[in-house]
């Protein structure tokens, strides 16, 4: 039997197979609000006969989107634009769902990708950034404002207040985003992090605030949605973070009661040498696991399924996420599947499209019938 598609329980859920779909931002949002391309990017993606998609990194405040096109969940108005999306998904798909809550610090006021990506000043579009100092991510960057203790509180309550929209929602699941060098991330790592206070300077200090907002969300919402994190195990800059550091975190999350952790790297510094290649996050994902016992997520140019099933047969990951690739191939699951001798979750009106070598792919007998 495939171990990919082997079941998996995360937290109170079980989830039919081990492949999730990562978050990924689409900058198609208008003022936070989702539209028309959300309700067809993730409707397809919910047909993919993966077991959990995670919507892109989702904005807690509107400073705290990285592009002025960021979905956002910062009031009740942003939540009920995203209803009908998730209302859809759950009409024609079994699919369990998470959303990445985000805050993206000093990256944040930046142009969407197709326009360059570059940091957007303050002015008609741009904002006034915040970060755990008053360090640009890049030379020639906005200047962010260090945030004081009044700023802190409020980034945990707007944490707090997007998470409960979340459940109200009815979604199963919350990533925090803890990676990719956005506002968690950079407290985590000395490279963003040149604070003086009990937010800076020693790992035990730069870990409280990531912890905070973990500990005042799980407190936030039941226990039946699980909540994770996802991090950047290294920042691939020497003198930052690094994977040792990440399991002490990891083990911190461990003990507050994280459902599960989501392992990828870099993004906090344009310095960064990233030697990219198949899987070459998983590494990080196996000592994380193996060291402690947390339900991990491993990401990174995972697009054979041999590789897939490798990764999970081997203990590296509990589950893998795809990205790039399952936006290349929306049908990648039921493609691995074939491959690896196993079936997957199908709307009805799809049986009749699986080849006639391949009968058992969706699982249902009545398939030659009209």
């Amino acid at each position: 039997m495939s171990q990919l598609f082997s079941s998996y329980k995360l937290g109170n859920h079980t989830l039919k197979n081990r492949i999730a779909i990562a978050p990924m931002c689409q900058y198609s949002a208008v003022d936070g609000h989702a539209t028309e391309w959300h309700t067809i990017h993730l409707g397809h993606l919910a047909l993919s006969g993966a077991a959990l998609l995670t919507l892109e990194a989702t904005a807690v405040s509107p400073e705290g989107r990285i592009s002025p096109s960021d979905l956002g969940l910062w009031s009740d108005a942003h939540q009920e634009s995203l209803r009908p999306v998730i209302e859809a998904i759950r009409k024609h798909s079994p699919i369990r769902l998470a959303v990445q809550l985000g805050h993206a610090g000093r990256k944040a006021s930046s142009a969407v990708p197709w326009e360059g990506g570059a940091n957007i000043p303050p002015g008609d579009i741009g904002w006034q950034t915040v970060a755990p100092s008053a360090v640009p991510h890049a030379d020639g960057e906005t200047v962010p404002l260090a945030l004081d203790a009044a700023a802190l509180q409020r980034v945990k309550d707007d944490f707090v207040a997007a998470a409960r929209r979340v459940h109200a929602l009815g979604i199963e699941g919350i990533e925090l985003h803890g990676a990719h060098g956005y506002l968690l991330h950079q407290f985590l790592s000395p490279i963003a992090n040149q604070r003086t206070d009990d937010y800076g300077g020693s790992l035990e200090n730069r870990m409280r605030f990531p912890l905070e907002v973990f500990d005042a969300v799980r407190a936030a919402v039941p226990a039946e949605v699980f909540v994770g994190m996802r991090i950047s195990a290294s920042d691939w800059v020497d003198g930052g973070w690094d994977v040792e550091q990440s399991v002490v975190f990891a083990n911190e999350l461990k003990q507050r009661g994280a459902d599960f952790i989501h392992v990828s790297s870099g993004g906090v510094s344009p310095r960064q040498k990233i030697p990219v290649g198949p899987g070459y996050q998983i590494q990080f994902a196996e000592r994380i696991r193996k060291e402690t016992g947390l339900p991990t997520i491993g990401v990174g140019l995972i697009t054979e399924a041999e590789h897939a099933e490798s990764i999970i047969l081997q203990g590296q990951a509990d589950m893998v996420a795809l990205a790039r690739g399952i936006l290349y191939d929306p049908r990648w699951p039921w493609h691995a599947a074939a491959k690896l001798g196993a079936q997957v979750d199908a709307p009805p009106q799809y049986w009749r499209s699986q080849p006639h070598d391949l009968k058992q792919l969706f699982g249902d007998t009545r398939l030659g019938q009209r």
